[in-house]
């Protein structure tokens, strides 16, 4: 049985930082692809970063080098500098055996509760 859970999030001022945390458990380490998703009130849900089986990394243009996507033994992190208020989100842990559009949460077959990112100007 596949869990994913997610911890890190919280409230910061416009430019801090914040390193999200994702625990993975039933499935072999990368044996999965694994991302990041957010989803502000009102808005669709909308890709963040993505790592692939093979480890290659992509990032929204939104967040392109502010925030780096890092796997380490079972768990998945975000770290996000320079954060800023149009960051504010619920931000969800994503995986799935292929995979193939690290964007598309169409793709993605488990997901983790969700942890709430906050940030003030």
């Amino acid at each position: 049985q596949v869990q994913l859970v997610e911890s890190g999030g919280g409230s910061v001022q416009a430019g801090g930082s914040l390193r999200l945390s994702c625990v993975a458990s039933g499935f072999a380490d990368s044996s999965h692809a694994m991302a990041w998703f957010r989803q502000a009130p009102g808005k669709e849900r909308e890709g963040v970063a993505g790592l692939g089986i093979v480890g290659g990394a992509s990032y929204a243009n939104s967040v392109k080098g502010r925030f780096t996507i890092s796997r380490g033994m079972n768990t998945l992190y975000l770290q996000m500098n320079s954060l800023k208020p149009e960051d504010t989100a619920m931000y969800y842990c994503a995986a799935d055996p292929y995979g193939t559009h690290w964007y598309s949460p169409n793709d993605f077959r488990y997901w983790g509760q969700g942890t709430q990112v906050t940030v003030s100007s």
